[in-house]
This record gives structure tokens, sequence and C-alpha cells, in this order.
């Protein structure tokens, strides 16, 4: 393993110790202590229930980052996609790779690699990265609605690499239609 300086421009306030990056305020701890945490909540709730707090959760959080970071950076479209899953992969949640996205059609497939949560949890035959779902689909939808349009997605993780035979995590958004998550 090649180690490196992180490549996220952080700044610490001597007088508080809260952590920004871009002008957002940050916390750091420890993976173990968050996905320590994220597990006893997913065992007292249900991961059924749980995953559907976080994706609107993470929604609403990836919206409000993206529409921020567009406007600290000058980016639109899909540079802003593409810069917000390069920020998540400087994080520490893992390596998130676009592997296709179109904002005309309100489609996107990321790939996963190195997931913090597979490396903590390990091999445990199911999906375990449901928190990120909800991010994907705000992101696209905060990056559609700055280009004027009224299209809006949904976003499911099709596989973990938790899951026995199966190496990467995958997440594809699709236009949403009918029924709301």
């Amino acid at each position: 393993m090649t180690k490196m300086a992180p490549e996220l421009p952080i700044e610490v306030d001597s007088e508080t110790g809260v952590w920004t990056t871009d002008a957002l305020p940050m916390l750091y701890v420890p993976r173990h202590f968050f996905i320590n945490n994220h597990v006893a909540v997913e065992e007292a709730l249900g991961a059924e229930t749980y995953a559907e707090i976080l994706y609107h959760a993470g929604y609403k959080s990836a919206w409000h980052w993206c529409e921020k970071e567009a406007e600290c950076h000058g980016l639109e479209g899909v540079d802003v996609f593409d810069h917000y899953m390069k920020r998540l992969s400087q994080r520490g949640w893992g390596h998130f790779i676009t592997e296709a996205i179109d904002l005309d059609a309100g489609t996107c497939r990321v790939r996963l690699e190195h997931s913090a949560f597979v490396y903590q949890l390990g091999k445990v035959g199911r999906k375990v990265e449901y928190m990120f779902t909800g991010w994907f689909a705000g992101a696209m939808d905060q990056i559609l609605a700055a280009r004027g349009s009224d299209l809006r997605t949904v976003a499911e993780q099709t596989q973990s690499a938790a899951e026995e035979g199966c190496e990467v995590g995958v997440f594809e958004v699709k236009p949403l239609t009918g029924a709301a998550r």
C-alpha cells in the first residue's frame, strides 16, 4: 500500500476544533466507531426501516452538498457529480467510479470499490452499503434541477462486495416513475 496525504482542503478552527472542507463543517471519526454505531441502529430498527430513513436523509444531504459545491467551485452538470464521487472517495467511504451517466435520461451507474463497510464487516452475504443509495439520487436530482429539469430519480443498490461472488458494489439511478420512494 502506498500512502499519501489527504487531497481534501481541510481547515480546523483553532478555537472551536470544527473541521471544514470547502466551507462545509465535517466530522472526523474512526471507521469502526461510525460503522459500529450504524450496525447498532440497524439492529434496533431493522435493515429495511433503517435503509429507508438513510435514503431520505442521504438524498437531502447530497442535494445540499452538490448545490453548495457547485456554487463554491463554479461547477455544473456531470462535473458536479464527478466532483461528488471524487470527494466521497477521498473521505474514506470507498472508491466511487461513475461507469455511466446520462443527465437527459436521468440514469447513472456507480461502481464502489474498497467499501469502508465491507472492510469493517466482511463478506456477510447481503448489501451493506445501503446508506449511500439516496446520495446518488439526491446528487442527480440537484444537478437536474439546476439545469431546469423536472425529471427526478430513484437509486438502488444492485450488488455489494459483501455478497458472495461479488467483488464490488453497484448502484443504479433511474427516472422516478409512479410510486415515489
